[in-house]
């Protein structure tokens, strides 16, 4: 699958923003890990902002990057609303093309698992380290693989707020254990007709990740299990990552 067909679930911005925009926990914790000293940031996969906004009014210089157009528009309009100087561009964070290396790079989201095969993943990495400053770190998350819940297909339904309603949305979620995929599908009940939209999720097991890490040139300084700092455990849902180029 192409990068750019897995992009359904943020066909509209707004919408996005409604449901993630108050998520402020990896802003705390990117921050924290900056200090007060002024750094140069690459924010990857930044959506319509959420993070790199934030660290833009914390006094740091920041880029941030997506393929997404539409959200890469909202990220611009926001910061243009607040007069910040922030640099959003379009591009495909595997093919990252900047004039200046950072201090930081971060991939906050989980944006991690759009990359979904080694070659993905190789190429990415491979991009973060010719745009760091030597000793520079890189920061990202992505959901730790708990087998019992990725063992059998699972269907569940909630209720969400878009655009000031409230509307249904029932889930189907497959995982392929060859892949390492998992396939999630969406139908939204909001009248007629149902809005359908679906997302490929790759899971990188932590054995898996290590070898990444270190075959890339980086090693592990910190894992959390969130970005509370929890302690990073099997059962973790999440794992987030500190890595520093060697």
């Amino acid at each position: 699958m192409k990068a750019e067909d897995n992009l359904e679930k943020y066909a509209d911005p707004a919408a996005y923003d409604e449901r993630h925009g108050g998520f402020a926990a990896d802003v705390e914790f990117i921050l924290e890990e900056l200090g007060e000293v002024p750094a140069r940031v690459i924010d990857l996969a930044c959506g319509t902002g959420r993070v790199s906004i934030p660290l833009v009014r914390a006094g740091h210089r920041v880029t941030g990057v997506d393929l997404h157009e539409g959200m890469i528009g909202r990220a611009r309009e926001k910061a243009d609303s607040e007069g910040l100087d922030v640099r959003f561009l379009l591009q495909d964070c595997r093919h990252l093309d900047l004039p200046a290396p950072a201090d930081l790079i971060v991939m906050s989201g989980n944006s991690f698992q759009h990359f979904l095969t080694n070659e993905d993943q190789d190429l990415l990495f491979e991009a973060v380290r010719r745009h760091l400053s030597p000793g520079g770190r890189f920061i990202f998350d992505t959901r730790n693989p708990v087998l019992h819940e990725l063992a059998e297909p699972d269907r569940y339904e909630e209720s969400a707020v878009i655009g000031g309603r409230s509307v249904r949305e029932l889930h189907t979620e497959t995982y392929d254990p060859v892949s390492q995929v998992l396939r999630c599908e969406t139908e939204t009940i909001d009248g007629d007709p149902v809005r359908r939209d679906a997302i490929s999720l790759r899971y990188t097991y932590p054995l898996e990740m290590e070898r990444l890490v270190r075959q890339h040139g980086f090693e592990f300084e910190r894992r959390y299990g969130d970005w509370r700092r929890g302690e990073f455990v099997p059962g973790s849902g999440q794992v987030v990552c500190v890595c520093r180029l060697i």
